[in-house]
Parts: C-alpha cells; sequence; structure tokens
C-alpha cells in the first residue's frame, strides 16, 4: 500500500489544523493505521492509532483530548484532527499502516509508511 500525508502547514499556537492520510489499494481496510510525528532533533514518536473498523483508538498523552483520529474507509483516508496546538506540537507527521494489526504502535513494526507533512505551530 502507498500512503500519502497532506494537510500540514504554518499555524498559531492555539489554532487547528487537519490531517490527511491518503492510501493506494483495495485492502485499506485491512490494516490498522497510526500517526506518527518526528520534531527536529527528536525520535519519531506514537500520536494516535486506529482500528480497522474505526472503532478503537489510541492516543500519546501529549495529544490525548487535543487530537482526534478517524477513517473513512470508503475513501481510503484517514485524518488526524488538531486542536489546540502548541508550538511543541511542531514536527513533521507521518502516517503509517500496520498490516496484521501486531505492530502495538511500534514504530519498528509498522509495515508502511507515507512521507511526512510538515506542521508548524508558532507561539
Amino acid at each position: 500500500v502507498q500512503l500519502q500525508a497532506s494537510g500540514g502547514g504554518l499555524v498559531q499556537a492555539g489554532g487547528s489544523l487537519t490531517l490527511s492520510c491518503a492510501a493506494s489499494g483495495r485492502t485499506f481496510s485491512s490494516y490498522m493505521m497510526g500517526w506518527f510525528r518526528q520534531a527536529p532533533g527528536k525520535e519519531r514518536e506514537f500520536v494516535a492509532g486506529i482500528g480497522r473498523a474505526g472503532i478503537g483508538t489510541n492516543y500519546a498523552d501529549s495529544v490525548r483530548g487535543r487530537f482526534t483520529i478517524s477513517r473513512d474507509n470508503a475513501k481510503n483516508t484517514v485524518f488526524l484532527q488538531m486542536n489546540s496546538l502548541k508550538p511543541e506540537d511542531t514536527a513533521v507527521y507521518y502516517c503509517a499502516a500496520d498490516r496484521l494489526g501486531g505492530s502495538r504502535w511500534v514504530i519498528s513494526a509498522m509495515d508502511y509508511w507515507g512521507k511526512g507533512t510538515l506542521v508548524t505551530v508558532s507561539s
């Protein structure tokens, strides 16, 4: 599967952005999907994940209550709604797919990665 993230940009602190990740192929609904981010000089980290049917979600503590992950299997797309953005949310955001569901959102266990989209939050 090929993944393409979009929607990044420059936003002021307190603002909102919605990221999208479009997937190719017919098996999108069989993948668990996650969003990860990598800030300058830091390691990539898990942000949010969603189950195949869009029912189960997981969030990093740093974004819980501010970010919402969702998916539209009919459109092969996963979203990340980001509200109340903070300067520390500045990072390149990546979407990734877990084919078998065993990753537990561990970066090295994700099967497919898209190119990232840059989110910059100004103070």
